[in-house]
C-alpha cells in the first residue's frame, strides 16, 4: 500500500506447498484480468496519438465479428458490445482442463466467443466479456504491425521502469522468483492443484501478463491519476467513461475503458487459475493498494464454485485478493464492494 506518509508492503503464508518457501513481495505472480488495464491504456494512447478513435467500427479492423459495422471499439472496451465471452463456453474450459499446457491462438478464443454472439446490439446492455480485450488486442497489434508483448513494453512497461512486469506470450514460464499457484478449478477433489505451469495465451490480451506487488504500486498509481501513462486529456476521457449497464446486485461498481470504479476506488481485479490479483487507486485518500495472491480459489457463499472443505459458507464469495482489498479497503474507511456471491 502507498499513501502520502509511505510505502507499506507485507508479505504472509508460502510460496511453494512443497519446499514451505515463503512468500516475498519481490516475487512474479500472473496478474490475469489486471491485464486488462493495460490494453485499455494502450487503446487510449493511440486514440490521443490519432492512430485510431474509440469511435472507429470493429469492421475496420477485423472483420466477421458480428454487428462489427456499428459496434465501436469504445462498446468493445466498456463491455456493452455484445460479444460473448470465449471463457464462457463449456467446451473451452473443458478444452483447457483436459489440457492446460496448451498454446491457444488469439484467433481461435475470438472465434469461440463470437460462436454465441451477438448477446446484444451494441451499446444496448453490459456483458463482462474476455472476447472484448482478444478483440482490443488483435487491432492493437494491427494498427502497431508488431507483437502486442513488444508494443505494451515500449508504451508502458519500460517507459514507468515495471522492471518484473512482462508479457509472456505462449511461453508457460514465470521469472524467478516467483510464486507457486494454486487452484481447484478443473480438480475432482478438494486437494488444490499446481497451476503454475498453465499456458497463459488462454487468457492472451485479457490476462495473461506477470507482474510483482512492488511493479503493481508504480502502475497502480499511474494508473489512476494518468501520471507517466496518459496526457491528462485521455485520463480524463478514461474516467468519464464508466457506464451505467451494470446489473442491479452491482450497483455501486461500474466499468469504463479496462477500468473499474468500485466506490470510488479505481483499478481491476485478476483471477487466472492459480492466481488472483487486486490493484486500486483511490484518488479520495491518494492511495495505492495492491494484492496478490497465488490462489484463486473463492471462499464464501460461492454456489458452483469448488471450495475448500473448511470454507466459510456464511461470509460473501470472494478470491482471497478480493477478500484481502476488501478488508484494507475497510480500514481505510473506504469501503469496497466485494462481487456478488
Amino acid at each position: 500500500m502507498q499513501t502520502p506518509k509511505g510505502t507499506w508492503i507485507k508479505a504472509i503464508g508460502i510460496a511453494d506447498v512443497r519446499s514451505k518457501r515463503p512468500m516475498r513481495a519481490s516475487m512474479h505472480q500472473r496478474i490475469g484480468s489486471v491485464t486488462k488495464t493495460f490494453i485499455g491504456s494502450l487503446l487510449m494512447q493511440l486514440a490521443g496519438q490519432h492512430v485510431l478513435s474509440l469511435d472507429d467500427k470493429v469492421s475496420q479492423y477485423i472483420k466477421g465479428v458480428p454487428n462489427g459495422d456499428t459496434m465501436t471499439l469504445r462498446q468493445v472496451a466498456d463491455m456493452t458490445s455484445g460479444v460473448a465471452s470465449y471463457t464462457a463456453d463449456p467446451a473451452f474450459i473443458e478444452a483447457l482442463y483436459s489440457d492446460p499446457e496448451r498454446r491457444w491462438r488469439p484467433s481461435e478464443l475470438l472465434g469461440i466467443g463470437l460462436r454465441d454472439s451477438p448477446l446484444f446490439s451494441p451499446g444496448t446492455a453490459f456483458q463482462y466479456s474476455d472476447s472484448n480485450y482478444v478483440l482490443l488486442g488483435m487491432v492493437i497489434r494491427q494498427v502497431e504491425g508488431r507483437p502486442l508483448g513488444a508494443v505494451l513494453r515500449k508504451r508502458i512497461i519500460d517507459p514507468l521502469k515495471l522492471a518484473q512486469t512482462s508479457w509472456p506470450g505462449a511461453s508457460a514460464a514465470l521469472p524467478k522468483p516467483h510464486a507457486r499457484g494454486y487452484t481447484l478449478q478443473g480438480q475432482s477433489s478438494d486437494k488444490p492443484a499446481d497451476a503454475t505451469n498453465w499456458n497463459p495465451s488462454a487468457a492472451w490480451a485479457s490476462g495473461e501478463m506477470i507482474s510483482s506487488v512492488r511493479d503493481l504500486l508504480v502502475y497502480g498509481r499511474a494508473l489512476g491519476t494518468g501520471k507517466g501513462l496518459l496526457r491528462p486529456q485521455q485520463q480524463r476521457e478514461r474516467l468519464h467513461s464508466f457506464n451505467p449497464k451494470i446489473a442491479p446486485e452491482t450497483a455501486t461498481l461500474s466499468y469504463g475503458i479496462g477500468l473499474v470504479d468500485d466506490r470510488g476506488w479505481i483499478g481491476h481485479t485478476g483471477s487466472v487459475p492459480g492466481y488472483t490479483t487486486a490493484v486500486y487507486y483511490h484518488p479520495g485518500i491518494d492511495t495505492t493498494v495492491v494484492v496478490e495472491a497465488n490462489s484463486d480459489i473463492a471462499s464464501g457463499s460461492c454456489p458452483g464454485q469448488p471450495t475448500l472443505i473448511d470454507n466459510p459458507i456464511t461470509r460473501p464469495c470472494a478470491t482471497p485478493a478480493d477478500r484481502i482489498m476488501g478488508a484494507v479497503a475497510a480500514s481505510l474507511r473506504r469501503p469496497y464492494q466485494l462481487p456478488p456471491g
